[in-house]
């Protein structure tokens, strides 16, 4: 693994959101929110000042390697096709939760990952409001860090029957028809939701406070960091055919549970994809 300055790559985070993403929340403008896919899916000004600062410190710390945002991948896609073989490369994002942010609603984070070789290496989410860090390099565990230097080590809850379970299930990116059939399937679980807001999503799953977490679109910046911080923590990980989920797939899904038999039970019974 690479010789990495955890410390510095969370205080960047840390910095862009004092600097630029905190100063701007509930006080946008029309000029400063932006549609780029669809009406789901936005862009702001804190996005893209957020992710300048945290390049700069990145090339700053790091300078041999490749630099991956969400917003400059809007800008040039073909930077995806880079991921699978770099030596060293760092992926952020810089607001994760950005329609929750745009909407004023107090929940997004901002996200970093450290790939070598292919294999995601470190992953940190920083809660600006919060203002802590969850944080895990491979190996080492999973841990929140608070500012006054206090850590806690992150444990995945043990999975109860199926139908007391209770977890994320993202179905927006599913055909209408499969959507419909998982929804049913959900059903038998006690409950699940959605924050639109992965950073979150993971960190309360990691805390042991989730059994189970489904994903289908797979975007680096969104599952990198929180996939190596939920398997530090004790979850099992894999995509729905049951391969493992590496940084360059973009597809095959990611369902994360509590453990190997969970995950196959939840597989069977409820993500039948």
């Amino acid at each position: 693994m690479p010789d990495l300055d955890i410390a510095l790559l969370a205080n960047a985070l840390q910095e862009a959101a004092a600097l630029e993403i905190m100063p701007r929340f509930r006080k946008l403008g029309e000029d400063d929110v932006r549609m780029k896919s669809e009406a789901i899916d936005l862009v702001t000004a804190a996005d893209e000042a957020a992710e300048l600062l945290i390049r700069a410190r990145v090339e700053a710390a790091l300078p041999d390697a490749v630099f991956i945002g969400e917003e400059a991948v809007a800008a040039d896609p073909s930077l995806m096709d880079k991921i699978a073989d770099a030596e060293l490369m760092v992926i952020v994002d810089p607001i994760d939760g950005t329609f929750n942010y745009a909407a004023g609603l107090p929940l997004f984070g901002v996200m970093l990952s450290v790939v070598a070789k292919g294999e995601t290496v470190a992953g940190i989410i920083f809660d600006p409001l919060g203002n802590d860090w969850t944080i895990a390099e491979k190996g080492s565990g999973a841990w929140t860090y608070q500012t006054d230097g206090s850590q806690t080590r992150l444990q995945v809850a043990p999975a109860p029957a199926l139908d007391q379970m209770i977890g994320i299930a993202n179905v927006g990116f599913f055909d209408k028809e499969l959507r419909r059939r998982i929804l049913s399937n959900l059903a038998d679980v006690r409950m699940f939701t959605s924050y639109r807001c992965a950073a979150h999503e993971y960190r309360t799953f990691a805390a042991g406070h989730l059994h189970f977490a489904m994903y289908n679109k797979l975007m680096p910046w969104d599952h990198l960091a929180g996939t190596l911080i939920s398997q530090e923590a004790g979850a099992y990980a894999a995509r729905f055919d049951g391969s493992p989920y590496l940084p360059h797939h973009a597809d095959g899904g990611l369902l994360l549970a509590s453990d190997p038999d969970t995950w196959a039970l939840l597989r069977e019974k409820v993500f039948t994809v």
